[in-house]
């Protein structure tokens, strides 16, 4: 017990030599116990050596075979958490404990990758991750303790524990990967989390650090995302908190907390990506548990039972994503350390809300950073309040309007987080009210027209309706189309000064959704017309033209909606809008009888009859120029009094989440993290989501908005 085996020619060889015979016996058929002196010379060879692909997969596949007898993997994963517990008491200083935790770790994510990829069960016994009951442990590892817990608790109290800097960054990106491919049980599971599910590390990182306290040093860097540069945050004094909230606090506050050269500016992005995907995994992961046990053990294998079993489930409460939510501001003025949430039990978290909101602001090209804004304003309510009050909302909302307008060089899943992210905004009427109060000089991107002096209420309009247009004509998403509606409808009662470019897109728009509309119902007249001159045929193609006509009926009807708002509340403040529908009011005219429309005209025929009275009480000779008609219109929104407007109940659209939010997010976060983690996973082992659809044109979104069918509900309220 304890032997080590003799390195090749007496310890006189090559590294190279020496590694490979230290890893070939790593992965052979004896078992070393964990007390052996083999792990340290292991752990301990030199971190520039490399093998070629084919010999790793042999290794991986050696080891695998022989996992099962020599438990190996539990045995290394424990010296990786005793080498952080090591590293964590070098504070930072050189030591060779950090070369041995580098080396554990990855050796840990190569081997541990293997084994989940190729796992037949769906528990993962083939992890064999428990050690021989005879087997010596050493003296910090707790006695019945399961392997899995002791690590992650080790791996994330590293990473709260310890700041990163030159010394650290590797031990701390690689640890960051490791996480990742701990947890990448997850794409082996389909994407609606059942009651069988078994994710051994990630629900080991869902229990860590609920008694111990962790300590925020002073230095922390803005936040795990990306094209970060040079911004950092100084807290003032030490503070201790729970260790949950120390964790997440510590994975958006990642990855810097020194200033480093620009020459290291890609490592950074490298290692904020990496904190970032962490992050997002484990706040969107959620546990499925049975109530009654007892059901389960007498469940059969059917799919049947699967459903029955979903049916008498529930989650348990995420604490990471708990404690997202319930996350405060460090500039809060009442702040007591150690406090907790009036829940009782939930770790307050202090961020820089400041920093996030301009760091965000940089990044929202990066749809990791986009879902992570969606997790603040959806879910927690001081963030989206300290987001509203800011004066300077242009920081978040230009990147947000630049990224929309070059929709066709982005995801749809991109688009539609950033479309739920303004109907939420647009949710708030000071908000409303402030973006058209805030003037831009100019948007060097908008490529069609040159927009001076604009507001950003007037840029949010023509950048909504030209996402419907585009979307229109490419992408024919019902839901996407809606979600912009929404958000105009929301803004419309509050719209100020709406610039002339704007008012004449939203007359546009009414006229290309009533010419597909036209279109749509002369289509149905002919079929009704061939189905009863060949009653045989099916009615399937009648059925899809009248349930495509219901759409557009509901979109005409709220672009409709919209423009009433703003004439029966802003009139007076918005004479383009005027000027726009008097100069295209023909478009109005074949809808003013319409049944289904009729009533909402009425408004803009009063309106129209109204100036067109004034402008023809005018004596002019010649032309009317443009600045001249809208003098005559300013002049007389002045004596507008609103006489025979017929008043509406004010739209106000909300958003709500499906009450299976995971079925699309838990695959959209792994999708992120496929694409973007620098390492690959065999696609036919994935059945988490199709990898034949690369992230680029997937559009996993539809997964969050089933169950719908394409209309409004009746009280304004969104589905997601």
């Amino acid at each position: 017990m304890g032997a080590v085996p003799s390195t090749p020619r007496n310890g006189s060889a090559l590294p190279q030599e020496t590694a490979e015979y230290l890893i070939g016996t790593f992965v052979g058929e004896k078992s070393f116990p964990l007390a052996s002196e083999f792990w340290q010379k292991l752990l301990e060879l030199p971190l520039n050596l490399h093998w070629p692909s084919h010999r790793i997969r042999q290794a991986c596949e050696a080891f695998a075979e022989n996992n099962y007898y020599t438990r190996h993997l539990p045995k290394i994963l424990i010296h990786l958490a005793c080498c952080l517990q090591d590293c964590i008491s070098a504070a930072g200083a050189p030591s060779t404990a950090y070369t041995k935790a580098v080396n554990a770790t990855y050796m840990s994510s190569v081997f541990l990758k293997h084994l989940i990829e190729n796992t037949k069960s769906d528990n993962f016994e083939e992890l064999h991750l428990s050690l021989d009951e005879n087997e010596a442990v050493p003296s910090g590892f707790p006695k019945d303790c399961i392997v899995e817990n002791f690590l992650m608790h080790t791996v994330l109290g590293f990473i709260a524990k310890v700041d990163v800097s030159p010394v650290t960054y590797l031990l701390h990106y690689e640890l960051l990967n490791f996480m990742i491919v701990a947890m990448s049980t997850q794409l082996l599971s389909g994407p609606s989390p059942g009651p069988k599910d078994v994710h051994p590390f990630i629900d080991a990182a869902m229990t860590q650090c609920e008694d111990c306290y962790l300590i925020i040093l002073p230095d922390l860097a803005i936040p795990g995302v990306v094209h970060l540069t040079r911004y950092f945050l100084k807290e003032v004094s030490l503070v201790f908190y729970k260790g949950l909230a120390q964790l997440l606090q510590i994975f958006v506050l990642l990855p810097l907390n020194i200033i480093v050269g620009a020459n290291t500016e890609g490592s950074r992005r490298v290692l904020a990506e990496c904190s970032l995907h962490v992050l997002l995994i484990l706040i969107h992961h959620r546990k499925c548990i049975i109530q009654n046990e007892s059901i389960a053990e007498t469940s059969d294998e059917s799919a049947a039972s699967d459903t029955y079993l979903k049916e008498k489930a529930y989650f348990s409460e995420n604490p990471y994503c708990k404690a997202l939510e319930n996350a405060r501001d460090v500039e809060c003025e009442y702040f007591i350390p150690n406090s907790f949430s009036h829940a009782g039990s939930v770790p307050i978290v202090r961020l820089p809300f400041a920093a996030l909101f301009d760091t965000l602001g940089m990044c929202l090209v990066d749809q990791s950073s986009v879902l992570l804004l969606y997790s603040l304003v959806h879910g927690n309510a001081d963030f989206l309040e300290y987001v509203l009050v800011r004066t300077d909302l242009d920081t978040l909302l230009m990147p947000m309007m630049e990224t929309l307008y070059n929709a066709s060089r982005r995801t749809s899943n991109h688009i539609y987080m950033l479309l739920i992210i303004l109907l939420i905004l647009s949710q708030d009427s000071t908000f409303n009210a402030s973006i058209h109060k805030l003037m831009l000089p100019n948007v060097p991107w908008y490529e069609e027209r040159r927009l001076h002096h604009a507001s950003l209420g007037s840029l949010m309009v023509i950048i909504l309706i030209r996402t419907v247009k585009y979307n229109l004509s490419k992408m024919r998403d019902v839901y996407l189309h809606t979600n912009c509606l929404a958000t105009l409808a929301n803004m419309a009662p509050h719209v100020h000064r709406l610039n002339a470019y704007a008012s004449q897109r939203l007359v546009s728009l009414f006229h290309m959704l009533s010419r597909k509309y036209t279109k749509l119902a002369e289509l149905q007249n002919n079929k009704m017309q061939m189905d009863k001159a060949n009653p045989t045929e099916g009615d399937g193609p009648l059925e899809d033209v009248s349930t495509e006509l219901h759409i557009y009926t509901d979109f005409l009807r709220l672009v409709l909606e919209i423009i009433n708002a703003i004439l029966t509340y802003a009139l007076p403040r918005n004479p383009e809008v005027v000027y726009a529908i008097m100069h295209r009011q023909e478009v109005f005219q074949p809808f003013k009888n319409h049944p289904r429309f009729n009533e909402l005209l009425e408004n803009i025929f009063t309106v129209l009859d109204f100036f067109n009275s004034r402008m023809d009480a005018e004596e002019k000779d010649g032309e009317w120029s443009v600045e001249t008609v809208i003098q005559v219109i300013i002049t007389n929104c002045r004596s507008w009094r609103g006489e025979g407007m017929k008043m509406f109940t004010q739209l106000r659209f909300t958003y709500e989440q499906e009450s299976h939010p995971e079925e699309f997010f838990i695959p959209y976060v792994w999708q992120l993290v496929f694409s973007n983690c620098g390492f690959t996973f065999e696609p036919n082992k994935i059945n988490l989501f199709p990898v034949n659809l690369p992230v680029e044109s997937t559009c996993a979104v539809e997964a969050a908005t089933m169950n719908q069918n394409g209309e409004l509900n009746a009280d304004g309220v969104l589905p997601p």
